[in-house]
């Protein structure tokens, strides 16, 4: 909402509309303030449901991309942390992540890691940057150096919550993550792998999505193998957010009211169309057609050990 009122408002400004930088900043100001009043609303109504049977009927959006916003408000409301720590990957500026309004509503700290240098800038240009107990880090994860990253900034042991979404790596990183024990665990998942084959990109430290295919769909993993890592890491699987992106995984013994569930019952395809051509432009595919793009690619199946094809 708010990227889309700023477009709004720069288009007057290239037009020669004089709109002064204290103005800019105080209509900024306000519709931060309007949004947080309005998460804070929708938050409190979700509280009031007594048993949920998807995630997405408690969905939200105020600065995720999607109604992830809700999601978390939901379970941190359900569920027991002492903690009120979070870590974020791949954030961009972090106008649109999915801890910002749980940095801002319930004044957590956290880390946010990027691999751009302007991005980390912004966000620490920011006025929620002194405002907020937040640190902003420019960092390319990979599973060798996540461990590291995280307990140089002085974050270990059990946290509240940690995001994963760097189209690529995510389930190595995940795999290899072990100096936080976060009781909310979301994951981005690659839908477009389906839910019946346990596969991932085979791991490459400089994995970079928009250069491993043309396409923008190579990356990630199905979620059967994160349910399957999520196993073994102590973690119940509880649902997807509707757009058919992020899994959320609760620590084993945390659930409170939260309703744990297989991976076929809560996996949730998604509906965007980001594929693109050969010539980097958007095709729009449906997911029979992508499916027909991604053919004979190399994947890992996390069960079998062995590479394979899709």
């Amino acid at each position: 909402m708010l990227k889309r009122i700023k477009k709004i408002l720069d288009s007057f400004i290239n037009e020669n509309v004089r709109v002064t930088e204290n103005c800019n900043k105080s209509i900024e100001v306000l519709l931060n303030d309007l949004a947080l009043q309005n998460g804070r609303i929708l938050s409190e109504l979700n509280d009031q449901k007594k048993s949920i049977e998807k995630l997405e009927e408690v969905e939200f959006k105020i600065f995720s991309q999607w109604g992830d916003d809700g999601i978390i408000q939901y379970l941190i409301n359900k569920l027991k942390i002492d903690n009120k720590i979070f870590i974020e990957f791949g954030v961009e500026d972090y106008t649109e992540s999915n801890t910002r309004f749980l940095l801002m509503n319930n004044n957590w700290s956290g880390l946010v890691m990027d691999g751009s240098d302007s991005n980390i800038n912004e966000i620490k240009k920011s006025d929620i940057y002194w405002k907020y107990d937040l640190t902003a880090k420019k960092a390319f994860i990979t599973a060798e150096n996540i461990n590291k990253l995280i307990s140089d900034e002085g974050f270990s042991g059990e946290i509240g919550l940690l995001h994963i979404d760097i189209d690529g790596n995510d389930y190595w990183v995940w795999k290899a993550l072990e100096v936080v024990k976060p009781i909310i665990m979301i994951v981005e998942y690659n839908s477009n792998f389906g839910y019946e084959r346990p596969i991932t990109i085979p791991y490459q430290a400089d994995f970079i999505w928009t250069e491993a295919h043309f396409s923008n769909l190579y990356f990630g993993s199905s979620i059967l193998s994160l349910c399957d890592l999520a196993e073994q890491k102590g973690y119940d699987f509880v649902g997807c957010n509707s757009a058919g992106n992020n899994a959320y995984f609760i620590k084993k013994g945390h659930l409170s009211e939260i309703k744990a569930r297989p991976g076929a019952d809560g996996y949730v395809k998604s509906k965007f169309r980001q594929s693109r051509d050969k010539d980097g432009i958007l095709n729009y595919l449906n997911s029979d057609e992508i499916t027909v793009s991604l053919k004979g690619l190399s994947v890992f199946n996390t069960r079998t050990k062995e590479a394979e094809k899709i």
